[in-house]
């Protein structure tokens, strides 16, 4: 096992628990907007700057920060739905699976992004989860995860296709398509070991 499962816990534990993260994360990123603009958008500054050594630490900050009540609308809704339906998966593997997404997905951003852009926003976590989400079921061939994987892949996989297009100039294509392979190898790096019948002599 990765030792990240929480079996004992029922399934209205995991719900109540998986839905308090999310919306407690969700209300982050909207007072930290609010904090932003009472600052005269100070924040802005903590994203990830491409190639800029003295960016690095937006690797972490840049998630949770964005330029505008508008962006950060955009992305809470399928961080609330994905990271809910992620993390009734268990907790700890949740939080692993989105420390994995955030840090390749800003090392990627700052290695890749146009010279002197500035990247913010929770999307490449967005973007990752829909990755992780979509190819789990198969990974730890789970019927239901499956199911649940294609039917996000059918209500959002048109945004998606958008958002890693690099004709989308108005979004960090980057990001979005290094969050989303990330996510893709996280189901794999996290996937439940398989338990071994016990047999007895």
């Amino acid at each position: 096992m990765t030792g990240l499962e929480t079996p004992q816990w029922r399934t209205s534990d995991r719900a109540k628990a998986a839905i308090q993260l999310m919306a407690g994360w969700v209300a982050l990123l909207w007072v930290l907007e609010v904090v932003d603009l009472a600052t005269g958008h100070a924040l802005d500054a903590y994203g990830i700057v491409a190639r800029d050594a003295d960016s690095l630490g937006g690797i972490l900050a840049a998630p949770f920060l964005h330029f505008g009540f508008g962006h950060v609308a955009s992305n809470s809704v399928p961080l609330l739905i994905f990271g809910f339906v992620a993390a009734l998966g268990g907790i700890r593997r949740f939080l692993a699976v989105c420390a994995l997404i955030i840090v390749a997905d800003g090392i990627g951003v700052w290695l890749i992004s146009p010279s002197n852009s500035i990247t913010a926003g929770a999307s490449g976590l967005v973007f990752g989860l829909f990755g992780y989400l979509v190819v789990r079921g198969f990974v730890e061939r789970k019927a239901l995860g499956i199911a649940v994987g294609l039917i996000i892949a059918a209500l959002w996989g048109g945004s998606i296709l958008v958002g890693i297009s690099p004709a989308n100039t108005t979004v960090s294509w980057q990001g979005h398509l290094v969050g989303l392979v990330a996510g893709v190898g996280a189901a794999f790096l996290f996937r439940p070991a398989r338990r071994r019948a016990a047999l007895t002599p």
